[in-house]
Parts: structure tokens; sequence; C-alpha cells
């Protein structure tokens, strides 16, 4: 049998066909490129859009007992309680870890203008009581623009003066002012594995009613923590505040810092919202 040739004719053909694809490969290569310039500028433009419009200062302090805080100070005006059920770095939220939780029920009050911030899930967990004891709860009184920590196991026995107006955090208390006597009243409220060396976060406020979310880069006992809170933030003029769920939830997301904890997602959060 006779062999045919090629032929010029088909090696235009295959030189054709290399080109169209070459050409092909190029055109997605100048696609992705400029899909990439544009996520990039896109992520520029949100990083202003959160510096225009968020009212918070981030700063970090080194406590003299070897605790070091992260902290996103704020007024409480600008603040909010989210539920999230993620990560809070991963959340792209501005703001720290909120209350002690099971799954996806929350254990302590997270109240926004009279509704549990948790209230899809059905009855239990939603955020409406501090589970099975009184514990410390920071109380953002809308009317009266005023924070107080108040000693609750229901969000109904809150008082404020608009019950459309405010936003409560439960936690266990910090009693600041009162040195010798906060530890009995955190036992009191079964403040959770307070001698060990854990991650922890807190809320406290001054006499201006500046608010300060606290997170700790270093593990520390209950004792530790709150040391370092009262000699680095405040200048002195700290009133009142809470602790907050702790170790793996300990968790703070800005613009300048994410702090993970252990990468577990925690119910519901703290959050700047203005």
């Amino acid at each position: 049998m006779e062999m045919k040739e090629s032929t010029p004719t088909s090696k235009k053909n295959w030189i054709a066909i290399v080109g169209i694809l070459a050409a092909i490969f190029i055109g997605l290569a100048v696609m992705l490129y400029l899909m990439i310039i544009a996520l990039g500028n896109r992520s520029a433009a949100n990083t202003l859009k959160l510096e225009q419009t968020l009212h918070y200062t981030y700063f970090t302090k080194a406590s003299s007992n070897g605790m070091k805080l992260h902290v996103l100070e704020t007024k409480p005006a600008y603040v909010t309680l989210e539920t999230i059920n993620n990560n809070v770095t991963l959340s792209g939220k501005v703001g720290i870890n909120g209350g002690f939780f099971y799954g996806n029920q929350l254990l302590s009050i997270g109240m926004v203008n009279s509704l549990p911030v948790n209230r899809d899930i059905g009855n239990f967990g939603i955020g409406d009581e501090n589970v099975k004891y009184a514990r410390g709860t920071l109380v953002w009184d809308g009317a009266a623009d005023e924070l107080s920590v108040q000693v609750a196991s229901k969000a109904s026995e809150l008082k404020v003066k608009d019950h459309t107006r405010f936003w409560a955090q439960g936690g266990i208390s910090m009693s600041l002012g009162k040195d010798e006597a906060w530890a009995q009243q955190a036992k009191k409220e079964n403040a959770p594995f307070s001698e060990e060396e854990r991650l922890r976060s807190a809320a406290v406020y001054d006499l201006s009613g500046t608010l300060y979310l606290i997170v700790s880069e270093t593990k520390g006992s209950l004792a530790l923590f709150r040391e370092a809170i009262v000699n680095s933030i405040g200048d002195g003029k700290l009133v009142d505040g809470i602790f907050l769920d702790g170790d793996g939830s300990s968790q703070l997301f800005s613009k300048e810092a994410a702090l993970p904890g252990d990468n577990r997602p925690v119910v519901q959060m703290l959050r700047i919202v203005k």
C-alpha cells in the first residue's frame, strides 16, 4: 500500500490550530491577571471604607505581669451584638468574641433592643438568659447613653430607661474597684477555669463612657488578666466590666490585627458597626 506524504496544506492547518490555542491561553492569562488586579483594588477599597466608617482605635499593651493585650477602643453607641456561628477572624466583622455557648446555643445574655440575638434557633440558648447562674452583664442604656454591669439571670431583670434602645452582653463580673471581693464574686458566678493559664477576653469601660474590647495574646489566669487590664487600660479611670468567654474562643478582628483563638467558631460577637 502506498503511504501518502503530509501536504503543505495540512502543516498549515496544524500551525493555525497551535496559533489559536496559544491566543486562547494568552487571553485567559490576561483575564486572570485583570481579575487579580480587580480583587486587589476591591480589597483596598473595602479597607478604605472600613477606615472611613468605623469609629475605633486599635492598640496593644504589654503589662508588667507579662500579659499582652489587644484592645479595640470605641463608644458603646457604635457597638452591637451579633450571632455569627463562625470564627471572628473569618466573619470579616470588626470586634471580639462574646458570651459563653454550647454548640449553637448561647448560654449568656445577648440582647439588642429587647430581642435575643440568637432567637432563630428556637426557645433555648437564644440569648435571653445567663443559663444556670446570675452573672455579670454589661448593659448599654441607649436612652441614657450609660454603661453598667448588672448581675442577672434573665434579660427581663435588666434595668434600662428604654427597652427598645439598649444592648446587653452576659459574662462574668470583673468587680473593678473591689479588689478584695472580686474573686469571690467571680466564683459565685461560676467563672470557668479561673486558675488555669488560658487566653482571655473582656469588655470594660471608663468614667468617660469609653468602651474597651480586650483580648489577650498571652495565656494567664483570670486574676493575672484582670491585673493586666487594671494596670494597663484606661489610665486609672476604669469603672467596671465583665470577663467574656475565653481560651480558644478569645478572638479579635480588625484591619490591624486578627486573633483566631484556636480557630473554633463562636456563636456570638460584640461587633463595631459604626
